[in-house]
Order: C-alpha cells, then structure tokens, then sequence
C-alpha cells in the first residue's frame, strides 16, 4: 500500500454513528410492554415530521465539528409502522443532508405483522428502509391473545413471507418462557420460527415489568411463570436448537447467521455513539474528550411543544465521566459473545483495559 499523502494523513478519521428514532404510537398497548408507547385517537402527522426533523437538526448542529458516518438507522416505537412512508423517508433525507453515510448503511424499522401494516411494506423500502424486524412474540393463536397482540398467528407468517420479498434483511421478535410453556413446546415453536427466518431471530424471556397490565395481574395471582428450572431448562433449548440451526447467539437474547447481526444494536453494545430522536429517546455521543448521556422527553406532547420552542426535545444531558464510561462499555460488552475489545475500549477510553 502506498503511504499517504500529508493531506491524507490530515483528515480526520470519521467515527461511526448509530441513529435511534422513536415513533411512540400504538394501535393499542400490549399488556407486557413497558416501553414508552401511547395510543391516541389522532395524530397531526405534518406537525410530528417537522419536529422530528427539527431535532435531527439541532444534534447534527451539535456535532458538526465531530467527524461522523452514519452506519445505522433504527426506527423503534411504539410502532413506527404505522408512521407514513413518506416521513420514514423525510427524516431519511435528512440525515443524508447532514451526515456523511457508510456504503453499507442499515436501516431498521419495527413492524407489527398485521395486514394492514404489511401492506405497507413496499413503500417503506422505497423509502430507504432494508431491514425490517416484525413483533411476532408467538406463532401460536392462544398464546398471542394472552400477549394482548392484535394478530393472529397466521397472519404473522403472512408478513413474514412478504416481508422477505421486500427486504433482504428480517428478524423477528419472540417471547418465551411464558406460562405452562414446556420445553417440547417452546422446541417446536423455535423449530418453525428458524424455517420463516432469513438470519435473524430475537428470543427474549418474559419478565414483568412495573407498570405494566400483566404487572398487575401477576400480583394478584392470575397467572405464574415458569419455575426457575424450566425457565432455565427453556433458555438452554433456545441456544441449542439456535446453535444447530447456524443461529448462535452473538448476543445474551439475539441470535444471527455470520453478517446477519443488527448493526445498530451492536453500536450500543460495543459502546459507539448514538443519537436518540424522538419522545423518550436516549443517547450517548462524544464532544472531544467529554461523553454526555442524553434523554428526551417521554410524553408525546411535552416533547412536540418542547422542540417546538426550543428546536429539541432534552429532559437531560448527564456527564459520564471516564470510570462509568468504562464500566459501562465492559457491561454492554459483557452481553456480546464476542467480548470487549482492548484496542477500541482503549481508543474509547483512553486507557488500556489491564488498567481498571
């Protein structure tokens, strides 16, 4: 290889950037789920694209003096599939209008597998989407209207076939260890689940979760889990049928075929930076030396009036200073199979890992 040239040698090396959008509406709220989503009879959609924009604007004027290259782009919910096309493809825009993008940009959208959603699909890789990841949670009937979930099992396997004739890249999301769920169960369920699959399947245990429907009922006994042997037991079968299946786990609940792991999510887990835009959004991103962990509003419509009149949506901006900064990366990282990297955790913290 030639060297380079000064000029060359003066650019400075551009860091890669994940980019987290959060659509916070729902059709309806799912007993289990904590996350910050809201149903609502109407939604002034013109107003919402303009303020998601408007605060994309107000980070990239942030950083504008950090060398950045979008690697990711996450539109997480909520339900961002119920967003139109044409404002996934807006704040797409955008973002090439401010950040250089890297050849092999992903961008993700969550989906729920309804027909109506699925029809949709078409106009979203239009608009630059080309990684699609579908709430499924269970490919059995009964069990779905115990998750509260709004779709029927075949219907899920409806959207998961278009969905592979839109994108090249799907997962899907299920949930295990669910009440009286025996292991041959869950063998049989992950069984099928791997022959929808095109390299990507996300397995989560389920938890209950303050706050939640199903926290409530719980509490008074309307149902149990699994013991901790057959969660136990249920979780060894998922790595195993997974495993057999070229489908281990790169990550404690996420499991890929080489390449086929979720870039975005490991910006999180390798401790990059990323903004959060949109209503309860986090993110983490670094100015010179300094790393500031940053959270929006989580009501939708404090955070609209905020960036309304403010041009962004923060509830705060928190120093993480150089010890939680590496603690933090050892954490995230822990959770990876492939472990911490001493040479990117020294050039992210500006220590050698041996020195903690």
């Amino acid at each position: 290889m030639p060297a380079s040239t000064p000029a060359e040698a003066a650019i400075p090396e551009r860091q890669p950037l994940g980019i987290y959008v959060h659509w916070p509406f729902c059709l309806s709220k799912c007993p289990y789920c904590d996350f910050n989503s809201h149903v609502r009879s109407s939604i002034d959609e013109g107003r919402w694209q303009r303020a998601l924009l408007a605060e994309l604007d107000h980070f990239a004027a942030e950083l504008r003096d950090q060398p950045r290259e979008v690697v990711s782009v996450f539109f997480g919910g909520g339900t961002p599939s119920l967003m139109p096309p044409a404002i996934t493809a807006a704040i797409l825009d955008r973002i090439a209008a401010r950040w250089p993008l890297s050849p092999d940009l992903e961008v993700t959208l969550e989906a729920n597998p309804t027909s109506v959603e699925a029809g949709r699909f078409e106009g979203f890789r239009a608009a630059g989407v080309n990684r699609l990841s579908l709430g499924v949670q269970s490919l059995n009937d009964a069990e779905l209207r115990f998750l509260g979930r709004g779709h029927s099992a075949a219907e899920a396997k409806a959207a998961i076939r278009l969905a592979h004739r839109h994108f090249r890249r799907v997962n899907f999301d299920l949930i295990y260890a669910r009440p009286n769920q025996t292991v041959a169960d869950w063998r049989a369920e992950l069984g099928e689940a791997i022959t929808l699959t095109a390299g990507h399947l996300s397995l989560y245990q389920l938890t209950i979760e303050e706050g939640t429907a199903f926290h409530n009922i719980y509490r008074r006994g309307g149902f149990r889990l699994p013991d901790e042997e057959t969660a136990a037991a249920l979780y060894d079968a998922t790595q195993e049928v997974c495993e057999a299946a070229g489908l281990p786990a790169y990550e404690v609940s996420n499991h890929a075929a080489p390449g086929e792991e979720c870039r975005h999510n490991l910006v999180y887990w390798r401790y990059d930076d990323y903004l959060g835009i949109g209503p309860g959004a986090h993110g983490r991103i670094t100015c010179g030396e300094k790393a500031v962990a940053t959270a929006q509003l989580r009501k939708p419509e404090l955070w609209l009036g905020a960036v309304e009149r403010d041009g962004h949506g923060s509830e705060s901006r928190e120093p993480i200073d150089p010890a939680d900064r590496a603690a933090e990366m050892l954490m995230m990282g822990l959770r990876l199979r492939e472990g911490v990297d001493r040479r990117r955790f020294a050039r992210r913290i500006g220590r050698d890992l041996e020195a903690f």
